[in-house]
């Protein structure tokens, strides 16, 4: 599955993200916790270039907290400041300015010897669609500033937030890269939500998302769907989950689309619990076709 997705809107803010930059003292770069690398954007680092930065991980509720403990010791092995949050219920965000202050302590401190008054750190928040960056704002500005919704794109302009003294936040659009080089990051990025289902292929989406679970959580994978063995064929695997869950159609066929996005739902609303979808150094998940394998999706010829 090719996934290639760059609204006009995410190549203006890229535009106004450089544009900014000159105005800020520090970067907020805001990952998802269950996928910090593949939810990071390649561009991110060339517009930012040496301005000091700090990532956040966020939903780090919704990640296994185990493999989080691993990402944080990563990126700080690698000399980068990063802090699990909840955004939405606001833990750890009592860290983020003490960080901020911390890696701009130098600046500051210059500042002060040539006699310019203290004034709030300028941060600015980056990130990709739906990684939670709205939620983020309105938490620490202790309002609903920034507008939110559970589905990317939300936010389409770029505002100043003041968060009490010491803090003014330049919210940001998300941005997506123009081509995943990778197609298993597009692939955990689907999984998560933060590309449009529109655009998706779910039976793609939901048989890595199986395929992830039988290797890293296989137990959960089992008791959801009351397995004694996870099949190896992939019809077969559809086939008992739907046939367990009751997405069938008339004359008791499988419905595959229906099942397809029960998976897909249920991996995203953590009935599966918390979980991770990639840890530092991970190996790509082999793939396979889908319960439509060999046909040509777009018009149902073989390929």
């Amino acid at each position: 599955m090719t996934i290639q997705w760059f609204p006009g809107h995410m190549a203006k803010a890229r535009r106004e993200v450089t544009e900014k930059l000159k105005l800020i003292d520090i970067v907020y770069e805001l990952v998802d916790a269950r996928l910090p690398m593949s939810s990071r954007n390649p561009m991110i680092d060339e517009i930012i270039q040496h301005k000091p930065r700090i990532i956040l991980l966020n939903k780090a509720d919704m990640a296994d907290p185990i493999k989080t403990k691993q990402w944080l010791s990563y990126f700080r092995s690698q000399g980068k400041t990063a802090v699990a949050i909840n955004s939405q219920a606001g833990s750890g965000l009592g860290q983020i300015t003490a960080a901020s202050k911390d890696l701009l302590k130098e600046k500051f401190d210059r500042m002060k010897a040539k006699g310019i008054n203290p004034r709030a750190i300028r941060a600015m928040i980056v990130g990709i669609p739906n990684v939670g960056k709205s939620t983020l704002i309105n938490r620490l500005a202790k309002k609903n500033i920034a507008k939110t919704g559970n589905m990317p794109g939300v936010t389409k302009a770029q505002q100043w937030i003041k968060v009490g003294k010491e803090l003014e936040l330049l919210d940001t659009p998300g941005i997506l890269w123009p081509k995943f080089e990778d197609q298993e990051v597009g692939l955990k990025l689907a999984l998560s939500g933060a590309i449009k289902d529109a655009i998706l292929n779910l039976h793609d989406v939901s048989l890595y998302g199986l395929r992830f679970l039988e290797k890293e959580y296989p137990e959960r994978l089992k008791e959801r769907y009351n397995l004694n063995e996870i099949p190896q064929e992939t019809v077969e695997l559809f086939d008992t989950i739907g046939t367990f869950r009751g997405c069938l159609m008339g004359g008791g066929m499988i419905d595959y689309d229906k099942t397809s996005e029960l998976v897909v739902r249920e991996i995203r609303s953590e009935k599966f619990g918390p979980l991770t979808f990639e840890v530092p150094g991970d190996r790509p998940i082999d793939e396979s076709e889908g319960p439509d394998q060999g046909k040509n999706r777009e018009n149902g010829t073989e390929e």
